[in-house]
């Protein structure tokens, strides 16, 4: 059986190195200026991710995946869960802390847990100001998880220096659409977009044709699966834990 995480968790990192590496005010005001023939250098520094400490709030199967990942890149790993792995601590030298020592002591933030009433808003004001000035936030989970409004206070002030984002929280209203000939309503959306250290795609980070191939295998086994009588855990695809984090 297929599975679609090998793929989903390279596209998930795509995102993650090309907010981190090199993307710090480089990424985006360079693609920019370039197209208009601008290939000055001028505050294009950005920060490699060798030696930065990346706090992982989730510890599931895509954050198992970036952890690996990140352990490549020679980061120090933190991360926020219900459950505490050993395995983890073992392989890759996670240690598992509190969500206050995690938000204050990572360079690096990202997000890797489903939308739940615990988890909603799990971001927000208070959080964002126990963390390091000038934090990176990546957010390809969900996009309730953080308080929009609460970011774009952290952008304000400097408190989060980058954010990539491949959710938001009112995006049916508006991902998946093209409205580049219309006048984008959404002010906090809008407002988001006038930041050049912000990214934002439209939950894309699953989007390859192997992805979507792997995901309808998935998808029409767990039928067959079913139609089988098998149900809940004996499903190949059943969700291991429903704890929200």
């Amino acid at each position: 059986m297929r599975n679609i995480f090998p793929i989903y968790r390279k596209i998930r990192f795509l995102f993650y190195y090309k907010a981190a590496n090199s993307y710090s005010k480089s990424g985006i005001l360079y693609r920019g200026r370039s197209r208009e023939g601008n290939f000055s250098l001028n505050g294009l520094v950005g920060f490699d991710i060798h030696n930065k400490t990346a706090g992982i709030i989730g510890a599931g199967r895509i954050s198992r995946c970036i952890l690996n990942i990140l352990t490549g890149f020679g980061c120090k790993l933190l991360v926020y869960s219900r459950t505490h792995y050993q395995e983890l601590t073992d392989q890759l030298g996670v240690r598992f802390v509190e969500l206050d020592e995690l938000l204050s002591s990572s360079d690096i933030i990202g997000i890797h847990v489903p939308s739940t009433p615990e988890t909603y808003h799990l971001i927000n004001e208070v959080a964002i100001n126990k963390m390091k000035p000038g934090v990176m936030l990546i957010n390809t989970s969900r996009g309730g998880i953080i308080d929009t409004n609460a970011l774009l206070d952290g952008l304000k002030s400097g408190r989060i220096g980058y954010a990539g984002l491949d959710v938001y929280e009112e995006e049916s209203e508006y991902f998946f659409e093209d409205l580049s000939d219309r006048i984008l309503t959404d002010d906090t959306l809008a407002r988001l977009t006038t930041f050049n250290n912000v990214i934002i795609t439209s939950h894309q980070a699953f989007l390859t044709h192997e992805a979507l191939c792997n995901i309808a295998d998935t998808t029409l086994d767990s039928i067959r699966e079913f139609e089988l009588g098998k149900r809940m855990t004996e499903l190949s695809n059943h969700l291991t834990s429903i704890s929200s984090v």
